[in-house]
């Protein structure tokens, strides 16, 4: 069995290839501090059975890295960690493709049971995880963390405008319009608007014609 770890923390990395060492007798664990180290390895490594992706790392977040890892190496199960079991962290991973989510305080049982879970087939979620009900744009707004405001401009986004095509359509100043989509990065965790727009439409948002900006601003 092999598995890779991609964890900043050097003394984090050693815990988690003690734990792991838990599995079988035969665990190769491959380690790596940062993302574009962890796909350097995966190219290299094609039996790579599993991936344990920390989900803060100093290159990117671990959310853009499970994109990558979607895209290179599809048939390539990850398991998410991450030091809090933030239930929007967790809805988003899962939904990015992520095959489970495991908080790094919890016991070294349930990193064990994760990744056979994993390795069977199946997902693993956390204890006190909820399916969150569908949001859309008529919902509660304070249920999906974004202002009615916001989400117009999410909308816009996602339809691929600039900011001066989203001032222009909400009749709003596009200093307005960069103050929105800096609010949608920071709700998301990500750092540009194509990576805003992934996250969205992962979480259920989707380009739909929408009443006039001018009645609702």
């Amino acid at each position: 069995m092999k598995i890779l770890v991609i964890d900043d923390h050097a003394l984090v990395r050693e815990g988690l290839c003690q734990v792991l060492k838990g599995l079988e007798d035969q665990v190769e664990v491959l380690q790596a501090g940062t993302c574009t180290l962890g796909f350097a390895i995966a190219q290299d490594h094609s039996d790579i059975d599993v991936v344990l992706l920390d989900y803060h790392l100093p290159d990117m977040t671990g959310l853009v890295a499970l994109e990558i890892f979607g895209m290179r190496h599809p048939e390539l199960p990850v398991i998410m960690l991450s030091g809090s079991a933030n239930m929007q962290i967790v809805r988003h991973v899962l939904q990015a493709g992520a095959s489970g989510f495991v908080t790094k305080s919890g016991l070294s049982d349930e990193l064990l049971l994760a990744v056979r879970q994993v390795l069977d087939g199946g997902e693993y979620l956390p204890p006190d995880y909820v399916e969150p009900a569908p949001l859309s744009l008529q919902d509660d707004n304070s249920r999906s963390g974004l202002t009615q405001k916001q989400e117009l401009v999410l909308r816009e986004l996602l339809d691929g405008r600039s900011n001066r095509e989203i001032a222009h359509t909400l009749a709003l100043s596009e200093e307005t319009v960069k103050t929105h989509v800096a609010s949608i990065l920071r709700h998301f965790d990500v750092q540009n608007r194509t990576q805003a727009v992934v996250a969205a439409a992962r979480s259920g948002y989707s380009a739909r014609p929408h009443p006039a900006a001018s009645s609702r601003l």
